[in-house]
């Protein structure tokens, strides 16, 4: 590799045909068969059938811009992987970054096409590789089931609690736990119960759940109910029941657009108002009912506004009525 004048870097010189990309206002000069030897990736398909059919355009300097969001040290890492297969993350390169923008390229990130000397960075994007697969299966397994029993009930949201395989639930019929677990899903899966341990694995299930277009998501650790340990008497006859509680996983979400609140108008909802400045009926001219005062603006639906007349002119409109009578 040599590096030419204005932050140019010319890359393989076994080839006549060099392109010209671009990235965070760096110059690269590449042989184009760098890229088609990956045909996969995203860079293969623009040098290789896309330039073919003209999708791929250079601009006026005959130069390829790559997208922003991608800084030339993180290209420059890139590169190796078009050139050996191997993507070296140097120190001072943010391993993050380096996934980001190999997802965007189409470049398998993984323990064999990334070497690393922090461990820990490469170790955690691997690990949530691993947990977003791990999770799309309990789904689809387990989740699911779960959303779609409360859905047809009627419901619109849905409560799970993960518990281990060899949890014992045994509630008292006549003393129940006073907190409504029994409208809570239960799911018995050790596995899925250790998957929750992690926060990292919960912000992972979060993330993929709200790309399925679920809504108020939460995640997280409670307690749960699992078997009565006594019963106190108070004075008065009344029991106090103490049941035995243990940590374990929940889910909460909902698939609808607003949490607890319907899509129509409420008329229950409306508060009259009173108008206390009604004349008591024997009072004023004729013995008969008169407004004593100027008269209030009427309490208008939220329908009525819509498909009516403005609120402010209906006692204009009620005078004029009167006149033309």
């Amino acid at each position: 590799m040599s590096v030419l004048k204005e932050g140019r870097m010319d890359l393989g010189t076994v080839h006549r045909e060099r392109v010209t990309l671009v990235v965070d206002g760096s110059h690269f000069v590449v042989d184009p068969a760098t890229f088609t030897a990956h045909p996969n990736t995203m860079l293969g398909r623009m040098f290789g059938p896309a330039r073919q059919h003209n999708f791929t355009r250079p601009n006026g300097k005959g130069e390829y811009e790559l997208t922003e969001g991608i800084s030339a040290s993180i290209f420059q890492v890139i590169l190796n992987f078009y050139q050996t297969g191997v993507m070296r993350c140097p120190d001072g390169v943010s391993v993050s970054e380096l996934r980001e923008a190999c997802d965007y390229l189409c470049i398998n990130f993984n323990a064999s096409t990334v070497k690393c000397r922090d461990l820990s960075a490469l170790l955690h994007e691997l690990s949530n590789d691993g947990a977003r697969r791990k999770f799309e299966g309990f789904l689809e397994e387990l989740v699911v089931p779960a959303m779609v029993s409360c859905a047809q009930g009627g419901e619109r949201e849905c409560h799970i609690v993960v518990l281990a395989d060899d949890d014992i639930v045994d509630w008292d019929e006549e003393h129940p736990p006073p907190m409504g677990e029994e409208y809570s899903q239960i799911l018995y899966s050790s596995k899925l119960y250790r998957f929750f341990k992690y926060i990292e694995n919960r912000d992972v299930a979060k993330t993929l759940l709200k790309e399925r277009g679920l809504k108020n998501i939460r995640i997280g650790i409670e307690g749960y109910p699992t078997y009565k340990e006594k019963v106190k008497r108070r004075p008065g006859g009344r029991s106090e029941v103490i049941y035995n509680y243990v940590q374990r996983p929940f889910i909460q979400l909902s698939w609808e657009k607003e949490e607890g609140k319907s899509r129509h108008v409420d008329f229950q909802c409306v508060r009259s108002k009173s108008v206390p400045n009604l004349a008591v009926p024997g009072e004023g001219g004729g013995g008969g009912a008169a407004w004593g005062g100027t008269m209030p603006t009427p309490q208008v639906d939220e329908l009525d506004r819509l498909n009516g007349p403005d609120p402010s002119q209906l006692p204009q409109l009620s005078q004029t009525a009167a006149n033309e009578s």
